[in-house]
């Protein structure tokens, strides 16, 4: 029951961690490459470090095990360690961050003006 529960904990640290990571390099990068600057300088890089880093520690080690668990089929020795609908769930997580932070990096300043604006007009 323990080793089933510590798997799954390793799998949801490893989806936590994969899908930040990825979100991270990606804004780093092309941030720097489209703007010339990067969007997160380095202290902001070690505070999201820092703050992923306590969730996903937090994940690991604050479920406790359940009778369930017992009921289902064990792994194999040779199952991958992040599987297909792992895959999937960090991609998916991974596009939609990078969508409202690439809007809101690119496109923020134009809807928070039109906000403001629209907010005036109201008063």
């Amino acid at each position: 029951m323990w080793g089933r529960n510590v798997y799954d904990s390793i799998s949801k640290f490893l989806q936590f961690q994969l899908t930040v990571n990825i979100v991270a390099v990606i804004v780093a990068f092309t941030g720097a490459c489209i703007t010339q600057d990067s969007p997160l300088k380095a202290v902001q890089m070690l505070w999201v470090n820092l703050i992923m880093d306590t969730f996903a520690s937090l994940a690991l080690a604050t479920e406790p095990p359940s009778e369930s668990l017992l009921l289902r089929k064990p792994y194999g020795r040779n199952k991958p360690l992040i599987s297909r609908t792992m895959m999937k769930n960090i991609l998916g997580h991974a596009v939609y961050q990078l969508t409202l932070i690439f809007t809101l990096l690119f496109v923020g300043e134009k809807l928070a003006h039109t906000q403001c604006s629209a907010h005036e007009q109201l008063s």
